[in-house]
């Protein structure tokens, strides 16, 4: 029987000091993070279908969020271990995921300094997840080492370019931070992945596009504002009439993606696949 655990003993688990603020964020969206993900579910269901878990396998899914992509891989029959950062997302994975058979463990821990033992693991996937991490190189230097030999390797990050992009811009024009250093989306330039990763992996690359719909950009704002972390983190810095207009802005962007049907949204992104050598 799948052992729960409360957001008390997550807050117990080792996050690095660096990835606190990013951690406090990201929890803000709960249990609504979920339909972020679901958002982003045709991308996901691409990672693990190029992972290909097997039954029995053991894959580890880091930064999982609310568990989209680590019960994706359950359904394959393969015993998954995921972790995250973010506690209170930890607590909704754990709510969803416990119909799942075999049981998904969670954990918290951070990408850049996983509690495993060198190969642990058959498979490692991260799904807009790993790349968010601070240190780079440490982080793939991480995901390297928990894999074992011939084990795969399966990363869906952003594009370095394009949609996400631009709303990300959005949110750093409305929240004064300076943007990290490295993007976050230099994972999805091959040559950067090629130098984080090419040194233990044999790699491939594959883009693709995700499709998301709503009937307006009320819609959208909505769906974003109740289940996205870094909007309501922003949100909860801003005066009214700076709240007002970061919502026009953000209404703005939506507004670019209408057809005749409502809103389509298409947000380019690199998979990352590999095996360990």
């Amino acid at each position: 029987m799948k052992q729960m655990h409360s957001s008390n003993e997550y807050a117990g688990a080792a996050v690095r000091p660096h990835h606190e603020a990013a951690a406090r964020t990201w929890n803000l969206g709960g249990q609504d993070y979920d339909n972020i993900s679901f958002g982003v579910s045709d991308a996901l269901a691409h990672a693990v279908q190029r992972l290909n878990p097997q039954p029995g396998q053991h894959i580890l899914d880091v930064a999982t969020g609310t568990g989209w992509s680590a019960r994706n891989a359950a359904r394959y029959g393969a015993h998954v271990t995921a972790v995250d950062i973010a506690s209170g997302l930890l607590d909704a994975a754990e709510d969803l995921s416990a119909h799942m058979q075999p049981p998904i463990r969670f954990q918290q821990a951070d990408a850049e300094q996983l509690p495993f033992e060198d190969g642990s693991f058959d498979g490692v996937i991260s799904t807009f997840g790993v790349m968010f991490a601070a240190d780079q190189a440490q982080a793939a230097r991480e995901l390297a080492r928990v894999c074992r030999s011939g084990g795969r390797l399966s990363l869906a990050v952003w594009a370095a370019e394009g949609a996400v992009l631009d709303f990300f811009g959005v949110i750093g024009k409305h929240s004064g931070d300076p943007p990290p250093e490295p993007s976050p989306l230099a994972w999805g330039d091959p040559d950067h992945a090629r130098a984080l990763l090419g040194e233990h992996f044999e790699l491939w690359f594959e883009p693709g596009i995700n499709n998301h719909y709503f009937d307006n950009v009320k819609d959208a704002w909505d769906w974003y504002a109740r289940g996205f972390g870094p909007i309501r983190q922003v949100m909860n810095n801003l005066s009214a009439s700076e709240q007002e207009a970061f919502r026009q802005d953000i209404d703005d962007y939506h507004g670019k993606y209408t057809t005749d049907a409502g809103i389509h949204i298409r947000r380019e992104y690199l998979l990352i696949t590999g095996r360990r050598k």
